[in-house]
């Protein structure tokens, strides 16, 4: 899970072409929602 955390964030990043540091946290705050609902769905309770 940790991977699949650091594979997304780091995606977004050269993906997202962020030039500041506003862009930056967009792209966090995007790859966070992702993982979100990635945990959501594989919930086994």
């Amino acid at each position: 899970m940790k991977a699949l955390i650091a594979v997304i964030i780091g995606a977004s990043f050269l993906i997202g072409g962020c030039n500041t540091v506003e862009g930056a946290g967009k792209d966090v705050k995007a790859a966070g929602q992702k993982v979100e609902g990635e945990a959501a769905e594989h919930k086994k309770y």
